[in-house]
């Protein structure tokens, strides 16, 4: 069972930064995921460790940054220029598709934009 913490999550205004974090557990992939309330989840981006290859949605290309320490196996989550529609419950899994996910999820990070 993958054990994913995280963390990084706060209220920001329209226009600000945040980084998530991604206490993960060795995993060559890594996505980041969310879901707005009452949305279904969503991928957001994804990193493998084995070749560095990411992937970003649409909606967050040019602002979201996804890489990878390896030395402490933690995958981190840049996020610039947010947009209240950033605003979600954010989650990391070992998978870049929900499809190709089907284990338990941890609490998430909530992030909030808002001015």
């Amino acid at each position: 069972q993958a054990q994913f913490v995280e963390s990084g999550g706060g209220l920001v205004q329209p226009g600000g930064s945040l980084r998530l974090s991604c206490a993960a557990s060795g995993f060559p992939l890594t996505g980041w995921f969310r879901q707005a309330p009452g949305k279904e989840r969503e991928g957001v981006s994804c990193i493998n460790s084995n070749d560095g290859s990411t992937y970003y949605a649409d909606s967050v290309k040019g602002r979201f940054t996804i890489s990878r320490v390896n030395a402490n196996n933690t995958v981190y989550l840049q996020m610039h220029s947010l947009k209240p529609e950033d605003t979600a419950v954010y989650y990391c899994a070992p998978a870049c598709l929900m499809s190709d996910y089907n284990g338990s999820w941890g609490q998430g990070t909530q992030v909030t934009v808002s001015s």
